[in-house]
């Protein structure tokens, strides 16, 4: 059987940067399974995986725009540490969730001064290209229930 739409696929995967260092992997664990069509993985990942089958191996770049899309400078905001309140030390790397122009979003401490702290608010793979080292372990039909959800259910995927 092959990767299609309302199709559930399995697979390991190892995610590097151009650098070659490693970003995610599924070794150790089991493999990602999610559901073909529901925009479940990054978009490049998954036209790549239309027509593959178990056992395939590959490796594919994705880039930003079909990944996690370019960085935004926009995102990128210097606020007043007052806006902190309640929390004693703020770090670099640290996340917080904020109120953005379109809704609740994650921002990440990048800078932290006297009275200012800089957040940014891009995906921190925002602007990379993904390289994937992808093996594919299982392709089955999707269940009425998992395509209606939009998601898999059960093992490797999301369980009520």
């Amino acid at each position: 059987m092959q990767i299609a739409e309302r199709c559930v696929a399995s697979f390991h995967y190892t995610l590097t940067n151009a650098e070659g260092e490693v970003i995610d992997s599924s070794s150790g664990r089991g493999p990602l399974t999610y559901l073909h069509g529901a925009g479940n993985i990054v978009p490049g990942l998954e036209k790549v995986m239309t027509g593959k089958s178990a056992g395939d191996r590959f490796e594919v770049v994705v880039d930003p725009a079909e990944g996690y899309g370019e960085r935004h400078p926009g995102l990128v905001q210097v606020v007043p540490r007052v806006a902190f309140q309640g929390v004693d030390a703020i770090e670099p790397g640290m996340q917080f969730h904020a109120q953005g122009p379109q809704g609740p979003m994650s921002v990440v401490v990048t800078r932290v001064d006297a009275d200012e702290v800089t957040v940014d608010g891009n995906h921190p793979l925002a602007g990379v290209a993904l390289h994937f080292a992808i093996e594919v372990t299982e392709v089955r039909e999707a269940s009425v229930e998992e395509v209606l959800h939009g998601h898999v259910h059960g093992e490797g995927g999301h369980v009520h």
